[in-house]
């Protein structure tokens, strides 16, 4: 299973530099000058259509927030349009949560049952979704196979467990239609 390190939001400025939406917590490693990474750029719909490509990093530094990164044979805007979209992207199996016990990987998540703390099946995690005020579980239902969107804050959902699946404390309205 891939996970996605880094997304190529856009070129900056004519030398082939990339904007890069950071997904890791540790991108001085991912992007280090002289690292070789993997990248997806989708062709299409889905992800069986994806192209991999792979390549070497140049230079990455801070800008604005966001990470510019310049890679090996990128060296104009038009090449670095290129790869608008592309997902810089590392195997699961060479990463884990470490020892804190409140930090997950996305791809342990997905899967996950989800119930409530008296024990109701919700439904399964199909994925995380990422924003600035924190974070969402997406699940799909369990009864109907809707999406139902979870903020994942410990007030919410007090329980994460990798071998037992997720306990929320759900407000009143929200697993509501």
């Amino acid at each position: 299973m891939d996970l996605v390190v880094g997304r190529v939001v856009k070129p900056h400025g004519v030398r082939g530099e990339l904007v890069v939406d950071v997904r890791t917590d540790e991108p001085e490693l991912r992007f280090a000058p002289g690292t070789r990474v993997r990248g997806l750029l989708s062709r299409g719909k889905g992800a069986k259509n994806a192209e991999e490509r792979r390549f070497t990093i140049n230079a990455a530094r801070n800008h604005s927030g966001r990470l510019l990164v310049s890679l090996d044979g990128v060296a104009d805007r038009d090449a670095a349009d290129e790869l608008r979209g592309l997902l810089f992207v590392i195997d699961a199996a060479d990463v884990d949560s470490g020892d804190d016990p409140n930090e997950f990987y996305d791809h342990e998540l997905i899967g996950l049952p989800v119930r409530t703390v008296e024990g109701a099946a919700i439904g399964e995690v199909r994925d995380v979704i990422h924003l600035p005020a924190s974070d969402l579980l997406a699940v799909t239902a369990a009864a109907d196979g809707r999406e139902i969107l979870i903020p994942f804050v410990g007030e919410i959902v007090p329980t994460v467990s990798l071998d037992d699946g997720i306990v929320v404390d759900p407000p009143d309205g929200l697993l509501e239609e």
